[in-house]
């Protein structure tokens, strides 16, 4: 008797087992071209799981000529926000049998190209780019291969591939009106350390919307906790923390946070915040920081409908307030 761990099971021994042809069992397996009725199908997946049979994704992929893999570059996988916008991305690719491949760019431009000409080389079916900053048009690059790509939460002026991104320009005048309810005349906005990106939108969005005040204070870091938390400390130090802050991330929010409780300033009696992100965590702050929340799902579902012909431009999705403590509301 053969050892099944010398010989992997086929399509042949799951047609045996179910009573069926292997047709039949390739059109279940498939999902396709063929309709195959219920209880056909039920009986070929039964005998599939009993004899552990998996199909062979390369052989498919020769006979196809596609490979159901798709690549996702992330601008930085360790960012909580990224790392949920992806996981919405994968789900979203495994509604339709898609496997993903995540690379991770690190902020880099140089990365970025070098993960886009892997996956090309892989011979992916399409590209998804989260990309963080800059305006290096790494789409064209699939474009020219006859790739298919989308870009999600930021993409390149001038670029030839669709992008699905948050309403930033609404989502930042919100949180002004909103921290100027609570009667705050001057609100600082805490950049990144470049005008690029989403980011770059944002600061922008922040600027029109404070036209009115020329006291209005920008600041910048970088964006990672370790760095919000040091600059607020640093103006705590010169008596020169804001009462009311719009931060660009999540990150930089709960950095400031830190920063702000080491120094005995409390949030929000003493500094007002709102945090441009809204990623799951940002519920569990203390306190918790109302937020302008990206529209993660909505944003990677519409992302993939674009990616496989399902819509055919670019989307902007809205990111609503969503009302906690650290604005100086009752946690709503």
């Amino acid at each position: 008797m053969t050892n099944r761990a010398d010989k992997p099971i086929t399509l042949a021994d799951v047609a045996r087992r179910a009573g069926t042809s292997t047709a039949v069992v390739s059109y279940v397996i498939n999902n396709g071209p063929r309709p195959v009725a219920a209880a056909t199908r039920e009986r070929v997946l039964a005998a599939a799981a009993e004899l552990g049979y998996r199909p062979n994704r390369i052989a498919r992929a020769l006979r196809s000529r596609t490979t159901g893999v798709v690549g996702l570059v992330v601008a930085d996988a360790s960012n909580p926000y990224f790392g949920a916008l992806a996981r919405h991305i994968e789900q979203a690719l495994d509604k339709r049998d898609r496997l993903t491949l995540v690379g991770n760019a690190d902020y880099s431009a140089d990365r970025q190209r070098h993960l886009v000409d892997r996956f090309l080389a892989a011979q992916v079916d399409a590209l998804v780019i989260v990309s963080a900053d800059g305006e290096d048009d790494v789409a064209a690059r699939a474009e020219a291969a006859g790739v298919p790509a989308v870009y999600v939460h930021n993409g390149p002026t001038g670029g030839r591939a669709p992008v699905v991104a948050a309403d930033n320009q609404n989502a930042v005048q919100e949180a002004v009106a909103h921290l100027r309810a609570h009667g705050h005349r001057h609100i600082a906005f805490l950049a990144g350390p470049h005008d690029t990106g989403p980011v770059g939108a944002r600061r922008a969005a922040w600027h029109a919307a404070v036209a009115d005040d020329p006291d209005a204070v920008l600041l910048r870091c970088d964006y990672s906790r370790a760095a919000a938390d040091a600059l607020a400390r640093r103006l705590a130090g010169q008596g020169a923390m804001p009462q009311a802050l719009i931060t660009a991330t999540d990150e930089q929010a709960t950095g400031v946070l830190s920063g702000a409780w080491a120094c005995d300033l409390p949030v929000p009696d003493r500094i007002a915040m709102i945090s441009l992100d809204g990623t799951p965590e940002s519920a569990h702050t203390a306190p918790a920081l109302t937020v302008t929340r990206q529209p993660l799902q909505a944003m990677a579902e519409q992302a993939i409908d674009l990616l496989f012909g399902h819509a055919s431009c670019s989307l902007v999705a809205h990111a609503p307030l969503v009302i906690r403590r650290s604005c100086g509301c009752d946690e709503g």
